[in-house]
């Protein structure tokens, strides 16, 4: 008579514990991330495309098994970095999977849902750019101290003060899609945030994490007191056109720039010149068909404590 120990766990009891233990899987985000690890020897891949389909099958294979996965991305600069500092082999799996489990999914990731990689990979850059965005910001405004005179946090003061400005600005659009940009110069690099809301009957559809970013950016230029500004665009349906039976939508744009710590409006003549205008060039730009272009809104500042600095 053949026993078993009780002790033994059965294989479906496996099956399950490993739908409870989630998956990392790293991706290299373009053409030149896979060229750069193509020099190690004993990473397995001839072509982008190739490595991208193997990398699905392998995704969808694991969904199909109830594995939880989480995407996020592969920087060869930031590995290579990496196993400089800890002294490991980077033509190494595990020096690969070590960096990925311990460095790249503290950055941004996607939960992996069965979609095309070609589809997953534009928001995954998307929200990897926000965050190195918001660690940049964030550590500008960790230099911007406190108040000589009050003590003050001057980032805190700042960052609601940021607050106070989307706030308004957005109750000052309106109804509509609205696509904002921030931009604000820092040093070696500028920071951008984007914000994309949809506002119908008062009511707001916006990303948190998007707002966070632009929030941050502009604090950033509001406790260093550097210059920079917003330009929003807002998309509104048009009534039907009467011979084609179709309903057209026009775009207006505004803009406001950011002197002594708050948003002033531009008039329509500075939102035309500096959205038809080439920023790399200083070339003009012909306007777009379909687009108005309208002064800022005016935006009420809040009392600034600390305009004696």
């Amino acid at each position: 008579m053949t026993t078993t120990s009780r002790h033994t766990e059965p294989a479906g009891g496996r099956r399950a514990l490993r739908r409870e233990v989630p998956s990392t899987a790293a991706v290299l985000a373009d053409e030149q991330d896979f060229a750069a690890m193509r020099r190690y020897r004993t990473f397995p891949f001839d072509d982008y495309g190739g490595y991208l389909r193997q990398l699905e099958t392998l995704l969808r294979t694991l969904a199909a098994q109830g594995v939880p996965t989480t995407l996020t991305l592969f920087d060869p600069a930031a590995y290579e970095e990496y196993c400089a500092d800890l002294a490991l082999d980077p033509d190494r799996p595990e020096s690969r999977t070590r960096y990925t489990t311990e460095t790249a999914c503290a950055g941004a990731t996607l939960p992996y849902g069965g979609e095309p990689l070609t589809e997953l990979l534009p928001p995954l850059v998307e929200a990897a750019d926000r965050r190195a965005t918001w660690e940049y910001a964030n550590t500008l405004l960790s230099r911007a101290g406190h108040c000589e005179e009050c003590g003050a946090d001057l980032a805190h003061t700042a960052f609601t003060r940021a607050t106070q400005a989307l706030r308004q600005l957005l109750e000052a659009l309106g109804d509509g899609t609205h696509h904002l940009v921030c931009s604000v110069p820092a040093g070696e690099r500028s920071l951008l945030a984007v914000l994309h809301t949809t506002v119908e009957g008062g009511r707001r559809r916006l990303s948190e994490s998007e707002s966070l970013v632009f929030c941050t950016v502009l604090a950033t230029g509001i406790a260093l007191r550097t210059p920079g500004g917003i330009v929003s665009r807002t998309s509104t349906s048009t009534s039907a056109d009467t011979d084609t039976g179709t309903s057209g939508a026009r775009d207006t744009v505004r803009g406001w720039s950011l002197r002594d710590s708050w948003l002033r409006a531009l008039t329509a003549a500075e939102v035309f010149t500096a959205y038809c205008t080439d920023p790399g060039t200083g070339d003009p730009v012909p306007p777009e068909p379909g687009v108005d272009h309208a002064p800022g809104l005016t935006l009420t500042p809040p009392p600034d404590d600390h305009r004696h600095r």
